[in-house]
């Protein structure tokens, strides 16, 4: 089958490799759509450990069953696998079992091929009618979910002011969350023009470079920071309200930023949040096809054979689109 492999820092190559045999409880999937997330960029720079090269990498797929009882069917790929006997996971929090694996982390390769195994568990039927590379979103679409749920939960309010940090595919679907579960107003901050103007039009939702405008202290009632620079966890610190709440969701490294003694005067709640729940995954793909979430124009879609193309053109910011998703077809031969 044909790969897109990580050979080594800012190198991607397509290379032939077996088709995967899957293991007891798992399926072969032949993947038909797969994005490109900030954590494989993060990886093909060189910057993460746990994806040493060689490495097939890729987690947010939608595809077909290949083989078996429900060969045929169109699947999402939940891609965290955790151990189901996990006592973690039996209480209701499978993305913070000890248990959990990622596909495109050893030993297990990723999407970016055209098949992959996963275990059965991990597939969600995808409805009739939605295209498989809007399903292939359903996965960073979870990670938004995830965060902007907990925000909520932990928000003594209903209908909040809401800053998204970061207008990448998180940012954008932490945006798009909040404004489908009530948020009264939403503003995010892109240093990038492309995007920014990106949001405009394609979800009417204000973004401002945070280099040139810094909104008043105390604007908003929930920020998602979906970049975790210094930068962004300062500029949280002075702009959520006294007894606000801050999710922190990017991955980028670093401790510093927190203005602690304000966080502690004004009762301000900071959060992790990490991945998803199963039912987080389910809500995610429910609201895109349901089309909950609006135009899906933020998504640039290319051709798998141009993967490393697409690779190179996000490390040089020369993408407007809030995320890539790399099409295969299958009509030729594996």
């Amino acid at each position: 089958m044909q790969a897109l492999v990580y050979t080594g820092p800012n190198r991607m190559q397509l290379d032939t490799r077996p088709v995967p045999a899957p293991q007891a409880g798992e399926v072969l999937v032949r993947v038909h759509a797969v994005g490109i997330c900030g954590s494989d960029m993060h990886a093909y720079h060189g910057h993460d450990d746990r994806r040493p090269a060689p490495l097939v990498l890729g987690h947010e797929a939608a595809g077909v069953i290949a083989s078996g009882p429900r060969a045929g069917a169109r699947v999402a790929i939940n891609p965290l696998v955790v151990d189901p006997d996990c006592p973690v996971a039996r209480a209701g929090r499978p993305h913070l079992s000890p248990t959990r694996a990622i596909i495109s982390m050893p030993p297990r390769p990723g999407a970016f091929a055209q098949y992959v195994t996963i275990p059965e568990r991990n597939l969600l039927a995808v409805p009739d009618g939605m295209p498989l590379h809007s399903a292939a979103l359903s996965e960073p679409v979870a990670v938004s979910w995830h965060a902007v749920r907990i925000g909520l939960a932990r928000l003594d309010q209903a209908q909040p002011r809401v800053l998204v940090q970061g207008g990448g595919a998180i940012g954008m679907g932490a945006a798009l969350v909040a404004r489908h579960m009530g948020a009264a107003l939403i503003d995010v901050a892109e240093p990038h023009a492309g995007r920014r103007n990106l949001f405009a039009h394609e979800t009417g939702i204000t973004a401002f470079d945070p280099r040139a405008h810094t909104p008043a202290p105390d604007r908003y009632d929930l920020i998602i920071d979906a970049v975790g620079a210094v930068a962004t966890r300062q500029a949280a610190s002075q702009l959520v309200r006294p007894g606000g709440v801050i999710v922190h969701v990017g991955l980028l490294p670093g401790t510093e930023g927190y203005d602690i003694r304000r966080v502690t005067l004004q009762e301000i709640t900071i959060t992790g949040s990490y991945c998803y729940t199963p039912d987080d995954f389910a809500a995610a793909l429910h609201a895109l096809a349901q089309g909950a979430l609006g135009a899906l124009g933020w998504v640039e879609t290319r051709p798998f054979g141009t993967g490393v193309t697409a690779f190179a053109d996000l490390d040089a910011g020369r993408v407007d689109a809030a995320k890539i998703v790399l099409e295969l077809d299958h009509t030729t031969a594996s």
